[in-house]
């Protein structure tokens, strides 16, 4: 056992069949580390959390790792105990079986159809195992909350029979894992469940035949077209990155010019009656999406934001100190994983770990890397979009829509439309007051705006 892939997934089968819990992203780390030998220092620098963290953490998987294999185990003796454990497995079977394999998603098994030879056997689904490909799926190191918007999620698909959902909202809030935290909940309820990303810009000929030769491999006639295989199975697809076929310098979800049959492809998958359901994930709601969500009651939008109170899992699991200043840091970064990720690795870096000697270092509020990914979605605004954003950032109260500069040589009704593109880019946060409807820039897109 020398791929440390097949290691954790041997690991983490054995823990789910005795415990039904996988292995935290932490865990995985420990054990990664440990196998190639590295100090306790190393694998908390790699995971940016205190060594202090890790060796508490480590304690935890060894005594529970200890209670699955029935051995005493420790960091100098888990591989061999575990390889002795593999081996005895080996030998217990008759032969190799053909299974699916397994991608670990909210503590939970989810079976793809990648095959592979293998000598144990992953925990059954209660109901009917669909056909999952989530091979293209990113890593990711953080599954905490949402459990409000799986449930609206949820009640949308199964409830509602909503047949297009787009969840949009900042580069990094968390829309990837929202989907696979869904998926983990759901998936017995459909046939095919397949995830694409668009981040290759692949032509939606070409995504059409890779999805047909999936949908298609255990049908002995292979249909036409995609909506067909969404009428006569239940399909989940899920499309992310729709972004990147938006035009740079253009206002919010205007297509490329030869990618524009994808919004005609949305419009089929939303108008037509099956029973599937399509869930595009986007940092920018496309006008065409919101047209459809007015005329079709079948086509949702979620609009996703900060974890709020849930983020504090992030900075209990990186071993941050003064918990009674958790509030008021995930506030300031609003929630958000990402950067509050950026940011705990400074305080850790810089202020061993404590909160509150950051806060109070910081007079005004500190980016850091967080920089770059703002200016990341600065590059996709038009002159004007840039134009009135930079006017946002002079602004120290939330702005009337009919509060235009006098110097702007715009419309009222040219303004709108600028505010509302803003507004899909998730960059302008609307703000209701008695006096009715306000605009105001993102806090920390405001601060980046005033230091440039």
């Amino acid at each position: 056992m020398n791929n440390i892939e097949d290691i954790l997934q041997y690991i983490d089968n054995l823990m789910f069949e005795e415990t039904e819990s996988n292995l935290t992203p932490i865990e995985k780390t420990i054990l990664t580390g440990v196998w190639q030998k590295q100090a306790y220092s190393i694998i908390a620098k790699n995971f940016h959390c205190s060594e202090s963290k890790i060796k508490q953490e480590a304690a935890k998987l060894w005594k529970k790792l200890g209670q699955v294999l029935g051995e005493d185990i420790n960091s100098d003796n888990v591989r061999s105990r575990v390889e002795k454990k593999y081996r005895v497995s080996q030998a217990s079977h008759s032969g190799d079986c053909l299974l699916l394999d397994n991608i670990n998603i909210g503590g939970q098994f989810i079976q793809t159809n990648n095959y592979r030879q293998e000598h144990f056997k992953p925990p059954q689904p209660k109901h009917q195992t669909p056909i999952i490909d989530l091979t293209k799926v990113p890593e990711l190191n953080y599954n905490y909350g949402r459990n409000s918007e799986v449930t609206t999620l949820k009640e949308w698909i199964l409830e509602n029979k909503t047949r297009l959902i787009t969840i949009y909202g900042l580069s990094g809030i968390g829309k990837t894992a929202l989907t696979l935290k869904l998926i983990s909940e759901i998936k017995t309820e459909f046939d095919y469940i397949i995830y694409r990303s668009l981040d290759h810009l692949p032509q939606l000929i070409t995504l059409k035949d890779k999805l047909k030769q999936f949908f298609s491999q255990s049908q002995s006639n292979p249909l036409p077209e995609i909506i067909d295989y969404f009428n006569s199975s239940r399909c989940l697809l899920i499309i992310d990155d729709v972004d990147n076929i938006f035009q740079f310098g253009n206002l919010a979800g205007q297509y490329l010019t030869e990618y524009k049959d994808y919004s005609k492809f949305f419009q089929q998958i939303a108008t037509s009656s099956h029973q599937s359901c399509l869930i595009l994930i986007s940092s920018a709601k496309p006008p065409d999406i919101e047209t459809l969500e007015i005329q079709n009651k079948h086509t949702k939008t979620l609009h996703l934001q900060g974890l709020g109170k849930d983020a504090k899992a992030i900075l209990r699991e990186k071993g941050l100190k003064d918990e009674d200043k958790w509030d008021e840091l995930i506030r300031l970064y609003q929630g958000h994983p990402d950067w509050l990720n950026i940011i705990i690795l400074t305080i850790i870096e810089f202020f061993n770990g404590k909160v509150s000697l950051f806060i109070t270092a910081n007079d005004d509020l500190f980016l850091g890397d967080i920089e770059a990914l703002l200016e990341n979605h600065l590059e996709r605004l038009s002159e004007l979009e840039n134009k009135v954003i930079n006017w946002l950032a002079t602004q120290n109260e939330p702005i009337d829509i009919f509060q235009k500069p006098a110097d702007f040589e715009l419309s009222n009704a040219r303004f709108l439309q600028i505010i509302q593109s803003l507004t899909r880019r998730c960059l302008v946060e609307k703000v209701l007051r008695e006096e009715g409807v306000k605009f105001q820039l993102n806090s920390l897109l405001k601060v980046y705006l005033d230091m440039k």
